[in-house]
């Protein structure tokens, strides 16, 4: 899991005890850091008992399960000397066969576009069985499973192909159902070009930003502000702050002090759902959106963000900076975000349509700070001057997030940023 790797935690076990596995199926999920590590096993055999739990934190090279292999691998491997040995029970009972998955289709049914997992995870194993016996993915979708949380295990396919694939040609019934959405039969011209192969973060960024899109139905507001009072603070300050403080006075701690401001003022911002319930987080932990060398994209959070000085936001947000450009990032300094916001002004962006994070109901996108001129009001009347403008928009869920608080929130940051003193002591 790499050299600098010292712990890691355990996800969830896909296997229980007493359940046997075939060589290469995924017995658990490890997460270090970011990214979610798949543990296959290394032979066929038997969870004999697990010695640590989920969300358990384990060093790594402790022994974590002892696993009893299958016969043919004991003898197998008799003629093989042995570095070191694990004690394992002399005798255990044969694990019990698990439950054939009963089928709901009927002769009236069998036709119809069914799903029957909802988890869509499939291992390589099963894929590679798949691919093997001609199975789609869309039909894989279709197959009872019988795993953990829902996933396919080796066992569900045969026995689903033993069964005689009844899902096989599972079509949508479209006079049943007129309005039913059918998968549309396309073969898209993918070009000649180089291959590259999604790692294993980009494909997690992937899926949850499928899943997102998926789940919020996302509605943007976008406002103008004027950050001329900020910025003109901001650049008198910066060299006399660093002095001060040793720390660089860049506009993210102003930006991530005005939105917890802001998260103060309208609370329901700083939610999240479950199910038909609506959580409101005590905590104002904002997230901010930051490219890694790679390329790829990960979410260091400034925890409790509203009971921190300029100062301690400061020191926070280039910790972290620092931490994502080295790589160095631990598992808390990206965890329990409740708001996340996204400067895609870094890049040049005026503005941008965020995609929400979750499982949070709102993200923030901030624009580049351009000069530009405006009417102003004055006691003179109205002036046209130099002022520094930004973009702001707000992408919300619109199940839990209407117009209205969608709208008074990003109303609210924008203020705060017009609004900042440039008396302002540091």
């Amino acid at each position: 899991m790499g050299e600098s790797i010292t712990e890691g935690t355990i996800i969830n076990w896909l296997i229980s005890e007493g359940d046997s596995f075939d060589e290469g199926e995924i017995i658990l999920e490890v997460a270090t850091d970011k990214v979610d590590n798949e543990v296959p096993a290394p032979a066929s055999g038997t969870l004999v008992k697990t010695l640590f739990q989920a969300k358990d934190v384990v060093p790594v090279g402790e022994v974590i399960a002892i696993l009893e292999v299958s016969e043919e691998v004991k003898s197998s491997n008799k003629t093989k000397a042995s570095s070191s040995a694990v004690e394992t029970p002399q005798k255990k009972e044969k694990a019990p066969k698990r439950p054939k998955p009963v089928q709901q289709a009927s002769a009236s049914t069998s036709n119809a576009f069914s799903v029957s997992n909802t988890n869509t995870f499939f291992s390589p194993l099963v894929l590679e069985i798949a691919k093997k016996q001609h199975i789609s993915f869309e039909e894989l979708a279709r197959i009872p499973a019988t795993g953990h949380e829902g996933r396919l295990r080796k066992s569900d396919v045969f026995q689903y192909i033993e069964d005689g694939r009844p899902y096989k040609f599972a079509q949508p019934v479209a006079e049943k159902d007129p309005t039913a959405y059918r998968i549309p039969q396309l073969q898209f011209d993918k070009g000649k070009g180089k291959v590259i192969e999604m790692d294993r973060m980009r494909q997690m960024i992937a899926d949850h930003m499928v899943y997102s899109k998926h789940t919020s139905p996302h509605v943007t507001a976008y406002v103008e502000a004027d950050l001329t009072n900020m910025v003109n603070w901001r650049n008198a300050n910066k060299v006399a702050f660093q002095e001060k403080y040793g720390e660089r006075l860049t506009f993210t701690p102003l930006f991530v002090e005005a939105v917890a401001k802001a998260v103060k003022d309208f609370p329901n911002i700083n939610a999240s759902v479950d199910g038909n319930n609506i959580i409101v987080k005590e905590d104002i932990n904002i997230g901010m959106a930051t490219a890694l060398p790679s390329g790829n994209l990960i979410v260091p959070v400034v925890k409790n963000a509203d009971t921190k000085d300029l100062k301690e936001l400061a020191t926070n947000v280039n910790e972290l900076a620092g931490k994502a450009r080295e790589n160095k990032l631990a598992g808390d300094d990206i965890k329990g975000s409740t708001f996340t916001i996204s400067n895609v002004g870094t890049f040049g962006s005026v503005m941008g349509t965020p995609i929400i994070n979750q499982p949070e109901v709102a993200i923030l996108a901030l624009g580049i700070i351009k000069k530009r001129p405006e009417v102003i009001e004055t006691e003179n009347g109205d002036e046209i001057a130099i002022r520094s403008m930004m973009y702001l928009s707000l992408s919300f869920d619109h199940r839990v997030v209407d117009g209205f608080l969608g709208g008074s929130f990003v109303r609210r940051v924008a203020d705060y940023f017009e609004q900042f003193d440039v008396n302002r002591k540091i």
